[in-house]
């Protein structure tokens, strides 16, 4: 296979950039995304704590704005993450990043997204970067970025190879997305809002519910710790609901450098159900983790974030691990907690509980530090949960089950995706294997 190298900059036929300056920005609008929602482990931007521009600003302030298929690249913090701009382009990009477009001439759009990713390539840019505090990688020096080109048919190949992959992780990011949006509706509707309950006092039947599963809520809501609740459930604490609540651990002296063994999971890791930021993790020692007293993760367990984030502030995350997902075997450390239920409730009901507008309030209340807050265990034993009977427990769970059982399986068929995905782009580009995208394409 022969391969040239160019320089970044002349791959390129557009180049779009904020000035370096923060855009005035709105309650409500259009949808800035900064650095944060740059992952490369996602196909395109995320959403997360994004701000909004006016119409007006959008229309005005900017020297321009990405199209569908644009290559956002990340400037400063994080140098070198990228992502795919969607079709269609719903937002607009903060400052720290600029949005660049391949010339087609040149190079095939696909490969040089899937170029700019590979571990070579990072690893290029990471030695690059200037700044001790905050890294940076000047739009300046993208002449010096100096990136493996080879024929155009092996170009067209790698890069439909990777954007295939990535194409189905994102579908099935999406799909986990709607499937617990739904579980999540169900749950609000059930044992926040008390829509059932709230139709009977009203004399309608409740929406959406067969007769034998709304015989099972009462008429009436009485006032409780929490505000109103329907008459006859129970408002607990998290410690009486609980089987196991407990952290993990770590290896004396810390687990740097240790590049294989058990994976063990903090916080950082965690976002939601079924989804985890894996580019951080860490590994222990097979012979600590088989003599840990705690902290094994066994499958449906509810993990919390206990601590970290910025001084004097908490912000709770919650996941669920499932069945060999996202590791056959696994560990928690001591910043994660690791929640089961007793026979009171079930696994499900306890996720969604734990991610509920209420346990987020009120561990928000309970997560106090300075340098660094968390939330101590007695705090978490202390948390208050609504307690439904046992029948209407089950009939959640009846419906809410199947939905987190695909998320999880959905996630974990992702995971080998973006296993495979990243161990096979660089054996693509030393020309170390080769297949054809049709058989690829029929084999996911």
């Amino acid at each position: 296979m022969t391969v040239e190298e160019y320089p970044f900059s002349e791959l390129l036929s557009v180049v779009i950039d904020n000035r370096g300056k923060t855009c005035p920005t709105a309650d409500s609008g259009i949808p800035l995304i900064a650095t944060n929602c740059i992952r490369n482990e996602q196909l395109y931007p995320t959403y997360d704590k994004v701000r909004f521009v006016s119409h007006e600003t959008h229309s005005n302030w900017f020297r321009g704005h990405p199209l569908p298929g644009d290559i956002i690249f990340v400037n400063k913090a994080t140098p070198g993450r990228v992502c795919l701009v969607p079709d269609p382009v719903d937002f607009c990009i903060a400052q720290d990043m600029v949005a660049v477009r391949a010339n087609p001439k040149r190079v095939y759009p696909n490969y040089l997204f899937a170029v700019l990713r590979s571990p070579a390539v990072q690893e290029k840019i990471s030695q690059m970067h200037v700044g001790t505090l905050i890294p940076h990688f000047k739009k300046g020096d993208f002449d010096k970025l100096l990136l493996p080109v080879p024929e155009r048919n092996i170009q067209e190949f790698i890069g439909d190879t990777y954007f295939t992959l990535s194409a189905k992780i994102e579908l099935n990011r999406r799909m986990n997305a709607t499937l617990e949006a739904m579980a999540q509706a169900l749950f609000q509707s059930w044992f926040v809002d008390f829509d059932p309950v709230r139709a009977k006092l009203d004399g309608r039947k409740p929406v959406g519910m067969d007769e034998a599963t709304a015989a099972l809520f009462p008429e009436h809501l009485e006032n409780s710790p929490i505000g109103k609740k329907p008459v006859g459930w129970e408002v607990t604490v998290l410690e009486n609901v609980l089987a196991v609540l407990e952290t993990g651990g770590r290896p004396k002296g810390g687990v740097g450098g240790i590049k294989s063994g058990i994976p063990s999971i903090g916080a950082e890791s965690i976002i939601n159900v079924g989804v985890f930021d894996f580019s951080k993790t860490k590994f222990v020692p097979v012979e600590f983790y088989e003599g840990m007293k705690k902290g094994h993760i066994e499958s449906h367990d509810v993990l919390l974030y206990k601590d970290g984030g910025r001084p004097g502030e908490y912000e709770p995350h919650v996941s669920m691990f499932g069945d060999g997902f996202p590791f056959e075997e696994c560990c928690i450390n001591e910043h994660v907690y690791r929640l089961r239920a007793n026979q009171s409730l079930s696994q499900e009901y306890l996720y969604f509980w734990m991610t509920s507008e209420f346990a987020f309030a009120e561990m928000r209340i309970k997560g106090t530090g300075v340098a660094i807050p968390g939330l101590n265990s007695t705090a978490v034993r202390s948390l208050a949960v609504l307690v439904p009977p046992p029948p209407i427990v089950e009939a959640f769970t009846k419906q809410a089950a199947p939905l987190v059982t695909r998320i999880l399986a959905n996630a974990k068929q992702s995971r080998t995706l973006a296993t495979l995905r990243d161990t096979m782009l660089p054996k693509l580009l030393s020309g170390e294997i080769s297949t054809s995208i049709q058989e690829l394409n029929q084999s996911l």
